[in-house]
């Protein structure tokens, strides 16, 4: 082949690719479509988990284990945290059922500090308790937040002691499953937010957090079961904020009653050992079983065997939902009450007594 041939075909080539790679450069540059999508995930990534950090920090150091004896006998470790301070003392929020019956309780702080606690107030219903320790040992406040504000799937956080203190300060995380569950436990009924943040034995008492940093519930409980995952319970904390001005004064809390004794309908042996008759197509509904003189069912003339099926709209399914639609009312409510004597149906208004 001619020298000039080669030497043209040879120019060509190089050109092509000088062609090539000037093209490619010039694309990157002016259009960087792949880089820029993966940057921004990246740095939106980095953000969020920023975020939780802080979220945590707030927090953690609030949080504490609550120890619980029987004179010198340990008998529970749940989880706490101390949401408030004054001059005298801080004040630490549990569950109820984490002290239960003890006499003594020790709280170790984020430090691994063990300090002795008082007792100042339960409420068995609501499952909580305040206990107080020195003010001087106090490491951090919890912010209380609103849980009126959540929304499912908003991301929360646990802290607490699973499995007793070896593993205090453990954190997991999960999302609001529902904002408000109705759930029935031991013959108690109550609202409570749902998440799928793992909860285990031990984390009761400690907080529900949002990415704020701020309490939203207690942790309560879960359910557990091999067909069932990811199903946490938490007390929300407006609820707590009700109760908490009461038990820290040592008071009980009141609530409104009818001044009856109460039977489920479905429950035919109770009302057999009681001699109570009802019709046998009633299988629902909360039956007087004893009635107090002089007290508001009493007053409005109820009797014992009367079945009660609805108070104002609420429709009574057994006595716990009674005791819980009945708790959303106050002391000196009127509310009209329908059951069932005999076979036939009737409605009365029954003022609300402590």
């Amino acid at each position: 082949m001619d020298k000039r041939k080669i030497l043209k075909y040879f120019l060509f080539y190089v050109f092509t690719i000088f062609s090539s790679v000037l093209a490619v450069i010039l694309y990157i540059k002016f259009y960087p479509i792949e880089s820029k999508v993966i940057t921004e995930s990246i740095n939106k990534t980095i953000v969020n988990e920023t975020g939780i950090e802080e979220s945590i920090k707030n927090v953690y150091d609030a949080v504490v284990t609550v120890t619980s004896y029987i004179d010198d006998t340990k008998v529970g470790t749940g989880s706490g945290f101390i949401y408030k301070k004054d001059d005298n003392k801080g004040y630490v929020l549990t569950n109820c059922h984490v002290i239960d019956d003890s006499n003594r309780f020790e709280i170790i702080l984020s430090n691994g500090e063990t300090v002795e606690a008082k007792l100042l107030g339960k409420d068995e219903y609501s499952d909580i308790a305040v206990l107080s320790i020195d003010k001087d040992k106090v490491i951090k406040v919890a912010t209380l937040g609103d849980n009126d504000l959540i929304e499912v799937g908003n991301t929360v956080f646990t802290v607490g002691s699973p499995m007793g203190e070896e593993y205090s300060g453990s954190v997991t995380r999960g999302i609001i499953s529902s904002k408000e569950r109705t759930v029935e436990v031991d013959d108690v009924v109550t609202t409570v937010i749902q998440t799928d943040a793992s909860i285990n034995p031990g984390n009761s008492g400690g907080p529900l957090v949002n990415l704020a940093g701020e309490v939203i519930g207690i942790t309560s409980m879960k359910l557990a079961s091999s067909q069932i995952e990811g199903m946490g319970f938490a007390i929300p904390i407006n609820d707590v904020k009700e109760y908490v001005k009461y038990l820290e004064e040592g008071k009980e809390i009141s609530r409104p009653a009818l001044g009856v004794s109460l039977i489920n309908a479905s429950d035919r042996y109770k009302l057999y050992y009681y001699r109570i008759n009802i019709d046998s197509s009633i299988n629902s509904g909360a039956v007087i079983a004893k009635i107090q003189n002089d007290r508001p069912a009493d007053k409005a003339g109820l009797q014992v065997g009367d079945v009660i099926i609805k108070i104002d709209d609420y429709k009574i399914e057994n006595y716990s939902r009674l005791r819980y639609y009945l708790y959303k009312y106050k002391i000196n409510d009127k509310i009209k009450v329908t059951y069932i004597r005999g076979s036939k149906e009737y409605t009365t208004e029954v003022i609300l007594s402590e």
